[in-house]
């Protein structure tokens, strides 16, 4: 039976096809469905019609979310489809034209002749574990920069109303700092605290709030310069439920993760320095190592390769290039750190780059590099992290 290659361009509610004959090159069909389940059953009645779905090559940029529904319906049918990364699709746009055309129907045929000149490298199955955790992996990076909106709030907070409370506490707002906030929040309250109040600050603490550190917030309370104001009052407990609130979806999405990547256990695991949620991430955004040919695949897609200029007299290398998933890239180097701690061919490697004068950040990379490709070697070949075979 003939081949077929079908460009999909995503859109919220609707989605353009671009169908093309591999025999002949040409455009076999172009149409619009939408995004329902009338629209998908139109698609897969058309996909029948032509052949059977191993010859039917399927692909469309990533999305997003925009695509799941599509994924997951096309799946269930037992047709496979590639994810094209955007930037690629635009490239390749440019390569056949010099017209600056953007519209549905141009694009979904740019795929689709694209799709004709690569290696087709079919989305794995199964793929919906790994885009839950994408989705609770990003959503709880996002709580998390709201978290930290939220301390810097209260910190302005406190500036006018007890500026030497955070420094008291070494620049932290601790379980035992937070406690005096909710319970207290003005310094005039904190000064009137008794024995009472100290029983519960040094079993919250565990003992380590001594009867010292007590009467000296108590000194602090009474001497602030701070201004006694019921408004900042009414924005610091605002602030702190919304905190709090945080807090505790935080928590909730972070137990999820770790049962799901716990159910997948990549091996990668079992490197020093990789946590259960930073292993998640990784798992998340690379999804299956197999799609990948070479670590290079795996160091461009996370954006940590260096750019390269190679042209007539001129050959030298750039900076990183710091495309794909930024999420990735930022959890990858922070692996980085304990890593050096904790292994010493790691570690050696990283004092090997600082020896040659790269700076922190730059040897850090290098090392991240080394991380990466460990990372395919292990999942490659099914095993666990063994130290003494690193070279």
């Amino acid at each position: 039976m003939s081949m077929y290659f079908v460009g999909i361009d995503i859109s919220k509610y609707k989605h353009d096809c671009c169908i093309i004959s591999a025999a002949d090159q040409k455009v076999v069909s172009k149409f619009t469905v939408q995004n329902d389940k009338a629209g998908f059953e139109q698609l897969l009645a058309i996909f029948n019609s032509l052949s059977h779905p191993k010859d039917i090559r399927i692909g469309f940029e990533s999305t997003a979310h925009y695509a799941l529904n599509l994924e997951l319906f096309l799946e269930n049918a037992n047709h496979s489809f590639m994810e094209i990364n955007p930037v690629i699709i635009k490239e390749y746009k440019k390569s056949t034209s010099l017209r600056r055309t953007k519209t549905d129907s141009v694009d979904c045929e740019s795929i689709a002749r694209w799709l004709m000149t690569v290696e087709y490298k079919p989305h794995s199955k199964g793929f919906y574990h790994a885009y839950s955790l994408k989705s609770l992996t990003r959503l709880r990076d996002r709580l998390v920069r709201q978290r930290s909106f939220y301390l810097v709030k209260i910190t302005n907070v406190l500036d006018h109303t007890f500026p030497e409370f955070k420094p008291f506490f070494h620049e932290r707002l601790s379980k035992t700092a937070l406690y005096l906030l909710e319970n207290y929040g003005s310094a005039e309250k904190m000064a009137r605290m008794n024995a009472a109040s100290y029983e519960k600050l040094r079993s919250l603490s565990r003992g380590k709030f001594s009867p010292q550190q007590f009467l000296r917030l108590k000194e602090l309370s009474a001497n602030t310069v701070g201004v006694n104001n019921s408004i900042f009052d009414v924005e610091l407990n605002s602030l702190l439920t919304l905190y709090k609130s945080l807090v505790k979806e935080i928590d909730t999405l972070e137990k999820e993760i770790n049962t799901l990547i716990e159910e997948a256990h990549p091996h990668y695991m079992s490197v020093p320095g990789i946590g259960s949620l930073s292993a998640a991430v990784i798992y998340s955004e690379y999804g299956d190592i197999s799609n990948f040919s070479t670590p290079a695949q795996m160091l461009a897609f996370a954006g940590i390769e260096p750019g390269v200029n190679d042209s007539g007299t001129e050959s030298h290398g750039g900076r990183m290039v710091k495309h794909g998933s930024s999420q990735l890239r930022y959890v990858l180097l922070n692996c980085c750190l304990p890593l050096i701690r904790f292994d010493m061919t790691f570690a050696a490697y990283y004092a090997k780059k600082r020896g040659e004068g790269k700076p922190h950040r730059v040897a850090i990379t290098h090392v991240a590099k080394k991380l990466v490709r460990v990372i395919y070697a292990l999942e490659r070949q099914g095993i666990d992290f063994n130290a003494q075979k690193l070279r």
